[in-house]
């Protein structure tokens, strides 16, 4: 383990990154946990209040974000700083993400249906910086070779054509396949080949005057989304708490 270790993540400079992400995971499990024994009202945790206002907790997040960013830049790769800075920025991040439907909504949405984006966001954010901690590069330049690499028409001309599909499979309505695809670009090509949802803008544009695709686009993503929404609901709830059903929708 310790091999592999200094390998594959300190000799190529990654333990700051290693270090973020593992903060910022951590971050948004702690602070689930808190905020779910607040709103049982077990514990000795309570919201944090200033002159009867209530601060959240994306507030100190965005104050650790901007040290720890800043301070990463200022740090040297390989120093003692910059490894605080990652870890500040790590917390950071997890904080402010954890809120990111209040931020998306600018309303307390915490345990609402709307949160729930919080915790999809997170769980998204997690995964692709796993993806570049493992060695993938946005819009697959890790695939080119060295001879490609030095060649800056064919970098360019390759980062162009993935952005392309990228943002083709974006309009298909498929928003997590297009984001994974920066990183991975086969998930974009299979995002490409796919039926578009029914309602995307891909759909409007080329289904429009194509009943059977429309109807074949419908019943896939009928299928697809009774297939995957009760997982889907019970991993949120598991890990962000059930929204209470007595809150109301934002306005």
């Amino acid at each position: 383990m310790g091999h592999w270790l200094q390998r594959n993540i300190i000799e190529p400079g990654k333990l700051p990154l290693l270090l973020a992400l593992t903060a910022f995971v951590l971050t948004f499990l702690v602070t689930r946990v808190i905020t779910r024994l607040i709103r049982a009202g077990k514990g000795p945790f309570g919201n944090v209040k200033a002159g009867g206002v209530h601060i959240h907790h994306v507030v100190p997040g965005i104050v650790l974000t901007i040290v720890g960013g800043f301070g990463a830049v200022a740090s040297d790769r390989h120093g003692f700083g910059t490894a605080v800075c990652a870890v500040l920025f790590g917390v950071g991040a997890g904080l402010v993400l954890d809120e990111f439907a209040l931020i998306l909504h600018l309303d307390d949405v915490y345990w609402t249906e709307e949160g729930r984006k919080s915790v999809e966001i997170v769980a998204l954010t997690a995964a692709l910086v796993g993806l570049v901690l493992a060695g993938f590069s946005p819009f697959g330049v890790n695939d080119m070779s060295q001879q490609e690499l030095h060649d800056r028409g064919g970098v360019i001309s390759t980062v162009a054509v993935n952005f392309l599909f990228a943002l083709a499979v974006l309009s298909k309505g498929k928003a997590r396949m297009a984001i994974f695809s920066v990183i991975v670009p086969l998930v974009g090509l299979i995002g490409l080949v796919r039926l578009a949802r029914p309602g995307s803008p891909w759909a409007r544009r080329f289904y429009r005057r194509r009943p059977k695709a429309r109807a074949r686009a419908t019943l896939r993503a009928y299928r697809h989304d009774r297939r995957w929404a009760g997982p889907r609901r019970r991993f949120q709830d598991l890990v962000g708490g059930k929204p209470d059903p007595q809150a109301l929708p934002p306005h």
